[in-house]
């Protein structure tokens, strides 16, 4: 089974390079290997290699510097998604692609539903939903998977951005108010090669939209206390910095934030991220 996965150099891209099973042929390519921007490219390259599956990691992900550069970002999550799905479609094979919890605005007060009504509230959510949609429009063998607050060993995320501050600073402030379900890049990967050996058996019914996230739910704030609280009975860090709890107002950012980007899905075909587990591991 050949694999095209996009998005090679990122957090998930790594980590599905880590947990390819055996029988896999992946071919990971980042994107100086392949701009997925240039619809050129991609279906020529496409129809070179004549992968099974293409799997979707690359996206722009620089949230508040979405708000300044909607071209760039709209090229990579819109423009780039388009140009895969009609690889995909004119070669007949599924995409599956990841999406995120922006897409929401953030209102609820129960967890997301993989049906719930969008309404993303920043450039960068638009943009996904946007891809999302385009995919949907494109090419009926399609899985899009929505996840948040993504961390791993790999990259720039919230996990690594708080040990380098606590290494510096002996108080932080975090937001309080925002609530989510962190979700161990690792744990994705996994559920994305349960997809490709689903489809493969012939599981048509599966094509959809899909939610994986964490477990359990925290604010930032809890998030960044249990970091710190697994990284001092690692000795990776000597003292838990003092943790400040903020506001969302007290802490404003060029992109609105979701307050709460809490998701469920009751697919069978989907479990949950166990990010406490996968915390103290990477940590």
């Amino acid at each position: 089974m050949k694999v095209l996965l996009t998005g090679a150099n990122g957090q998930l891209g790594r980590c599905i390079q880590d947990r390819t099973p055996t029988d896999i042929d992946l071919i990971a390519l980042t994107r100086a290997e392949l701009d997925i921007t240039d619809q050129v490219n991609v279906m020529t390259l496409c129809e070179k290699l004549k992968p099974d599956f293409i799997i979707n990691a690359a996206a722009y992900t620089l949230v508040d510097k979405a708000e300044s550069a909607p071209e760039t970002a709209f090229a990579i999550n819109v423009t780039g998604a388009e140009n895969l799905a009609y690889a995909a479609a004119k070669l007949d094979i599924p995409i599956i692609h990841v999406s995120t919890d922006y897409v929401f605005d953030g209102t609820a007060i129960t967890p997301y539903t993989p049906n719930c009504p969008t309404n993303p509230q920043s450039v960068y959510g638009q943009t996904k939903l946007d891809g999302e949609n385009s995919i949907k429009a494109i090419t009926s063998k399609h899985i899009i998977i929505r996840t948040a607050w993504v961390f791993s060993e790999y990259g720039n995320n919230f996990v690594k951005t708080m040990l380098r501050l606590g290494a510096e600073r002996d108080e932080l402030g975090i937001v309080a108010d925002q609530v989510g379900c962190p979700t161990y890049a690792g744990d994705l990967a996994k559920c994305i090669f349960d997809f490709l050996v689903l489809i493969k058996s012939n599981a048509t019914k599966a094509f959809g939209i899909y939610h994986f996230c964490g477990d359990e739910q925290v604010s930032w704030y809890e998030f960044a206390s249990a970091i710190f609280d697994e990284a001092k009975t690692k000795k990776v860090v000597v003292n838990k910095p003092i943790l400040k709890k903020l506001t969302t107002s007290e802490y404003p950012t060029p992109a609105k934030r979701p307050k709460y980007s809490v998701m469920k899905d009751s697919s069978p075909h989907v479990d949950y991220s166990d990010w406490q587990t996968a915390l103290k591991n990477i940590i």
